[in-house]
């Protein structure tokens, strides 16, 4: 596998992964709980639970994080909410998230 990474360096490539692949790697474990658990596989938003509350249900869900802007994204990444975790990540690190929630199969 160290070849890999030699023939990456040879290229003059910064790195062995792309921006889009380190993106998918943190949005799954960024800092201990991946965002894939709340928003989705693909950031399309997901059901995280449902319960009771003065006989009525009441549904938490992960919004859709897959068409909002990048400012709007390292602004919701840089706030604290009752419900998200923070988990302080660089400008890099938020760029890399954006490349992987906006790149279209």
């Amino acid at each position: 596998m160290w070849w890999l990474l030699a023939a990456a360096l040879a290229w003059g490539e910064d790195s062995f992964i792309t921006q889009y692949e380190y993106g998918q790697m943190l949005y799954e474990n960024p800092r201990g709980i991946g965002c894939v658990h709340c928003h989705g596989v693909h950031g399309e938003g997901k059901v995280i639970a449902r319960y009771k509350e003065d006989d009525k249900t009441v549904v938490l869900r992960g919004p859709d994080i897959r068409k909002v802007s990048f400012a709007t994204l390292k602004s919701a990444l840089s706030r604290r909410y009752r419900v998200m975790p923070t988990y302080f990540l660089t400008d890099k690190e938020i760029a890399a998230l954006y490349t992987f929630l906006t790149h279209e199969e």
